[in-house]
This record gives structure tokens, sequence and C-alpha cells, in this order.
């Protein structure tokens, strides 16, 4: 049986070497909850950090949307990484519209595990990390 892989360190620094631009679905407007963190960090970094969070209007300085595919429709070049802050159990969706709306990178959070989602991401095109935190990755492998 296939099994998921990370992508090496290098390929890591080089996603977030090109990558400008961060949907962040599941992003918390309370400023205690780690996405929040995580998310006004790399804005920080330069990245601008576009909130995907149903019934809120914006957070952080963006306009937020309630899905991927409302963030696509108004921004057809979509974000260079998908970055998700939700429960394992709402991956396999999120693939689904990730696959769809042809996003380049998704990233799943510190305990966001999906193994067989992840790989069929991976087998449509898009690179997966899957179970890391993009900004401990940031600081190891770009800062």
């Amino acid at each position: 049986m296939e099994r998921f892989r990370n992508p090496s360190g290098d390929k890591i620094r080089a996603l977030l070497g090109r990558v400008r631009s961060i949907a962040v679905v599941g992003l918390s407007p309370d400023r205690r909850r780690p996405s929040h963190g995580v998310a006004r960090s790399m804005q920080g970094f330069g990245y601008r950090i576009i909130p995907v969070r149903p019934a809120i209007d914006s957070l952080l300085g963006e306009r937020a949307y309630a899905s991927l595919h409302d963030l696509y429709a108004d921004h057809p070049e979509g974000a260079g990484l998908v970055d998700v802050f939700r429960a394992s159990e709402h991956v396999a969706p999120l693939v689904d519209e990730c696959i769809d709306l042809r996003v380049p990178a998704l990233w799943l959070q510190d305990g966001v595990i999906d193994e067989a989602a992840a790989l069929r991401a991976q087998r449509a095109g898009i690179t997966v990390v899957m179970n890391r935190c993009v900004y401990r990755d940031y600081l190891a492998l770009v800062a």
C-alpha cells in the first residue's frame, strides 16, 4: 500500500520561497488560537493571508471568504498555498475542493492528518505537506 510522504526540507523551503499568498482555512478571529498566531506571524514575514472562514467579513486586514470556491470566484488566481486549521475529518472534502480548483499546494497543520486524502491530492498534482507547522518550518528552513 502506498504511504504518504512529506516533501523534503529543500522542497518545502522552495515552496515557501515561491508562495506569496496563503489561504488559511479555519483562521480564527480569537488571538489565542494557534491559527491566528501562525497566520499573523506569516503575514509579518510578508505573505498575504487570505482568511477562509464562514460568518466573518474580514480578519488581519483582509477580506474573509466562506469557502475556497468563494475565494476563487473573486480571485481566479487563488492562493499559492492553502493552509488548513480544521479537524482531520474535514480534510477529504477540502481536498475535493482543492482538486476542483487546481490549488497548487496544500498544507495540513500539526495534528491534521488524512493520509488517503493527502495521497489523492498528490496524485492530482498538488504539493501536500501534512502534520507540520508552516510557521515552524518557515523559521527552520527559510528565515
